[in-house]
C-alpha cells in the first residue's frame, strides 16, 4: 500500500509515536494521534506536521475504554475523509515487585496494550474493508517476541505484549485477505528517562549493534509494513540484534 493520501491513525502520540506520524506525513499520509495525557507532546506533532505542508489531527481518549475507541475512529474519519492505516502505540510500562502487585495492575497493563488493541481494530476493520483494504500495526516488545521474559518486577507488561503478539496473529487470519496485520517489537529505541548513564551503557554493550536505534528506525519498519503486499500476522524485532544476547 502507498501512504500517499491515505489517512494514518496512530495511537500513542508521545517520544516514538510523534516521529512515526511525522514520518507518514512525509510520505503524503493525513494522519491522526490519539493521546490520554500527552496532549502537549501531540499538539506540538501536529503543529510540525502542518508546518511541513501536510494535514494533521489529534483527539484525546481511553482506548481501553469501547466508547472511546470506537470515537476516535470515527472522529478519525470525520475529520480526514477515511481510515486505511492503523498503528496501535499505546502502551503501559511500569516496573512492579512481585509481592505487590494486584489485579488492578495486572488489568491496566493489558488494558492498555492488548484491550486498546483489539477495540481500536474492532472499530477500524469495517471502515478498511469498505474502503478496499488497509494495515494494522501493533506495538509488542522484544522480550515478548523472544518467549523470554529475563527481566524481574515487569510480568504485567511482559504478559501484555505477548497477549498483543496472539491478537495479531489472529486478527491476521480473520481479517485476511483485506486487511494485513503485523507487530513490531522494538529493542533498546529511547532510554527511559529514569535511566542512569551506567545502565544506558550497559543496554548498548549488550547490543550486538552497539548502539540505541533511535525511533527513526521504528519509523522505518512502520513504512515497510504499510508498504508491504504479502506479509500478515508477522513479528518484527527492531532491537538491534538485542534478542542475541
Amino acid at each position: 500500500m502507498d501512504p500517499r493520501g491515505k489517512v494514518a491513525l496512530i495511537t500513542g502520540a508521545a517520544r516514538v509515536g510523534s516521529v512515526v506520524a511525522e514520518a507518514l506525513a512525509g510520505r503524503g499520509a493525513r494522519v491522526a494521534l490519539t493521546y490520554r495525557r500527552s496532549r502537549r507532546a501531540a499538539e506540538e506533532t501536529v503543529a510540525r506536521i502542518a508546518a511541513a505542508g501536510g494535514e494533521a489531527r489529534a483527539f484525546q481518549g481511553d482506548l481501553a475504554a469501547p466508547v472511546d475507541a470506537a470515537r476516535m475512529i470515527e472522529a478519525t474519519i470525520h475529520a480526514l475523509g477515511g481510515l486505511q492505516i492503523l498503528v496501535n502505540m499505546a502502551s503501559m510500562y511500569q516496573a512492579r515487585k512481585f509481592e505487590t502487585l494486584e489485579a488492578e495492575a495486572f488489568d491496566a497493563h493489558l488494558a492498555a496494550d492488548a484491550r486498546s488493541g483489539f477495540l481500536t481494530a474492532m472499530a477500524a476493520a469495517p471502515h478498511m474493508r469498505r474502503a478496499g483494504g488497509g494495515r494494522i500495526i501493533n506495538f509488542a516488545d522484544w522480550l515478548a517476541a523472544s518467549g523470554r521474559p529475563r527481566y524481574r518486577e515487569f510480568l504485567p507488561y511482559y504478559t501484555a505484549k505477548r497477549a498483543v503478539l496472539g491478537l495479531t496473529e489472529a486478527l491476521a487470519l480473520e481479517l485476511a485477505p483485506e486487511i494485513l496485520v503485523n507487530t513490531i517489537a522494538p529493542g533498546p529505541i529511547l532510554p527511559p528517562a529514569e535511566m542512569t548513564p551506567e545502565e544506558i551503557r550497559q543496554v548498548e554493550r549488550a547490543t550486538p549493534l552497539g548502539r540505541w536505534g533511535g525511533p527513526e528506525e521504528i519509523a522505518k519498519a512502520v513504512l515497510f509494513l504499510v508498504e508491504t503486499d504479502f506479509i500478515t500476522g508477522e513479528c518484527i524485532r527492531v532491537d538491534g540484534g538485542r534478542h542475541l544476547r
